[in-house]
């Protein structure tokens, strides 16, 4: 009874702090839905409903210590629901075979793929002999050779194009491009080598997409090369421009935040507008005595922001950002404090009712982990009343604050899901963003206000010396001996262990919080212990990859080139995939089990081997064979495969894609229209 009774005591010490709380519950529930391995069937949520009134009521009429408890029960099932009925809202026809011919439609997206070759996004698609009923709302096209020239925006074209699925895994684990393009509306992928045709104008459809893509290669002209391309994607979220060196400069050291329209540009940008309003009023007394001028400014920056969103196309990333700079300027006229973990919360929570699969992104995980730190620590050092130093020196040690706090929470999320760390990226951070924030995002601001009168040249001059600071900065930083550090990807219960125990220490109120330090060092220990597999098998077999003592070895140099990249990165290997191929024989020889990789239609059909040994293949294997085979159609049914030492009675243990993906609405297994 004395342990209930402290039990009680510590949840009445948390009343008044408990609304924090509402968004990790959300959190849990969705991330639950997500974690199942059979998809919940739509029948259950009215049951579900009704648990929830039940509960709800209950809670309602007997409020006691217990009562959050029951509440927290119930915005877990709400989290749960919510993922679920988003899941099937969104659920469109997906293909479930490889098409090649015509495939017409609607350019409602540009940007390019990893290799760097222009990728469009289509809708309204039509495909040769395939009803409307199982034609893909969306298709992604990459357009290499003949096709690599940009179509006009929101025309509709018409291209020659393979097409397949969105693939799974290329690991056990890994990151789920399926569920990704389910959530996307994203029935197939591929690519196209034939010229592409422009089959009608865009007309007065996509008129916002049309406007974009017009800004950005007004600012691309007025800036041209790197800069152009950088100001653009800042602008209008056109990224298309940016080529891959530069890509990979921002992000070894720690800058490709930049490119992406986030909290940062949405925050500058509303503050810029916001303080402009402010010095405005104040100039002309006689409008600021009498009107609102402080809540006035809010709603004109909400509005600049709201027009910031469309402009940049609203992707997730920019709709998570407007939410968090509405909320604190709704606070402004709410006369409410801005800066307030209540008001991260409510961002966190409309977004989550939104999209509830924005909980499994990155941008959505590092930016509520910056923004949480942020207020928290400058919390605590209000209420301890901790100085910044003299008037002149508060806002350098403020961005340095800023800078190492956020960077210090995101870190261990960018480096689970990027398998990399910046070393250097806080001395480049400091070296960009303030820079960003008084001279870039004003002076963008300016050119926009002015380019209707076609004055915009000298604030994108002062644009473009500005961001060819930071892409200096960038490409310094990354060509630093040490600058970037690969690490290897953690076991999949480490992010949720780790902001666990962030969350206990940010948000509980008591000593108690410092528990919250033990899931944080569990998590890190789990992630040193995290084996990585001595083999891995492609989806289609057509790579194979072992662990050696030098790194993970690959059966061929080209080819597979993506899912090459993604085991080396998981392995926190650097090596490039030439590097890896050289590996091979002597790792083949050293290898637990006799591992051939069978390649091409002869040496497919004259393949033999013994029991005991295990053949990959790119083509279907004859039958007959005694030893353990993995071709296509067994692979198609499987997914990747991965072994791991400690198989009872073996000398590995085999675990395929599917086991961890499971029955899901968009793993392909289950019955959809086709």
């Amino acid at each position: 009874m004395a342990l209930l009774t402290r039990v009680e005591e510590a949840l009445l010490a948390q009343r008044g702090y408990l609304f924090p709380w509402v968004p990790v519950c959300l959190a849990v529930g969705i991330g639950g839905y997500f974690a199942l391995r059979i998809e919940p069937p739509l029948a259950l949520l009215p049951y579900l409903a009704g648990g929830l009134i039940v509960l709800a009521a209950a809670a309602w009429r007997r409020p006691a210590a217990w009562t959050p408890l029951a509440w927290g029960m119930i915005l877990v099932m709400l989290g749960l629901s919510l993922a679920s009925a988003r899941a099937h809202l969104v659920e469109r026809p997906v293909l479930g075979w490889r098409y090649y011919g015509p495939v017409e439609g609607r350019v409602i997206g540009i940007d390019r793929s990893g290799s760097g070759a222009l990728r469009i996004l289509l809708d309204k698609v039509v495909l040769a002999d395939l009803e409307p009923s199982k034609t893909p709302e969306r298709v992604r096209i990459s357009l290499h050779g003949e096709a690599g020239s940009a179509p006009w925006a929101g025309a509709r074209v018409i291209v020659t194009a393979h097409l397949a699925p969105p693939g799974g895994p290329v690991e056990p684990g890994g990151f789920d491009f399926q569920r990704h393009a389910w959530f996307l509306k994203l029935g197939g992928v591929g690519y196209a080598r034939t010229p592409l045709l422009i089959w009608a104008p865009s007309g007065g459809e996509k008129p916002v997409f049309r406007a974009r893509m017009a800004l950005s290669q007004r600012v691309q002209e007025q800036l041209p090369g790197e800069t152009g391309a950088f100001a653009a994607a800042i602008m209008t979220g056109d990224r298309a421009g940016i080529g891959q060196n530069t890509l990979e400069a921002l992000r070894a050291s720690n800058l490709a935040h930049l490119l992406a329209i986030s909290g940062l540009h949405m925050g500058l940008l509303a503050g810029f507008v916001f303080a402009v309003f402010r010095i405005g009023f104040s100039i002309v007394p006689w409008v600021g005595l009498r009107l609102p001028a402080k809540k006035l400014s809010a709603l004109m920056a909400l509005t600049v922001a709201a027009g910031y969103l469309a402009l940049s196309g609203g992707n997730v990333a920019t709709e998570r950002a407007f939410v968090m700079v509405g909320v604190a300027l709704l606070a402004v006229m709410a006369d409410r404090r801005v800066i307030s973990l209540r008001a991260v919360a409510t961002a966190a929570i409309v977004v989550l009712i939104l999209r509830p699969e924005a909980l499994l992104s990155p941008g959505f995980q590092m930016s509520f982990a910056a923004t949480t730190a942020l207020v928290a620590v400058f919390a605590w050092l209000r209420e301890r009343d901790i100085g910044l130093g003299p008037a002149w020196l508060r806002p350098v040690t403020a961005v340095v604050i800023s800078s190492a706090v956020a960077g210090a929470a995101t870190a261990p999320i960018g480096a689970a899901h990027f398998n990399q760390i910046a070393h250097f990226g806080l001395v480049a951070n400091l070296l960009s963003v303030p820079l960003m924030g008084v001279l870039v995002m004003p002076a963008m601001v300016l050119a926009a206000v002015l380019m209707p009168l076609g004055l915009e040249a000298p604030p994108l001059w002062i644009v473009g010396q500005g961001l060819g600071w930071i892409l200096g900065v960038a490409h310094r930083v990354a060509e630093m001996e040490g600058a970037r550090g690969a690490i290897q990807s953690p076991d999949w219960r480490v992010l949720p262990l780790m902001a666990g125990g962030f969350v206990l220490i940010v948000l509980w109120q008591g000593r108690l919080r410092f528990a919250g330090l033990a899931p944080v060092a569990a998590a890190l220990v789990l992630w040193a212990l995290t084996p990585r597999p001595v083999i891995l098998i492609a989806e289609e077999g057509a790579l194979v990859g072992l662990a050696s003592p030098s790194g993970r070895a690959l059966s061929k140099p080209r080819g597979s080139g993506f899912v090459a990249l993604n085991w080396l990165e998981n392995d926190g290997d650097a090596a490039d995939q030439v590097t890896a191929a050289a590996r091979w024989p002597e790792a083949v020889l050293a290898a637990p089990i006799k591992l051939r990789h069978v390649t091409g239609a002869r040496a497919v059909e004259s393949v033999a081997c013994r029991k005991g040994d295990v053949i990959v293949a790119n083509r279907a294997v004859p039958d007959g064979l005694d030893c353990e085979v993995f071709d296509p159609e067994r692979l198609r049914g499987s997914g990747a495969v991965a072994f791991y030492p400690g198989g009872t009675g073996l000398p590995l243990k085999m675990t395929t894609a599917r086991e961890i993906t499971g029955d899901r609405l968009w793993t392909g297994r289950r019955k959809r229209d086709q």
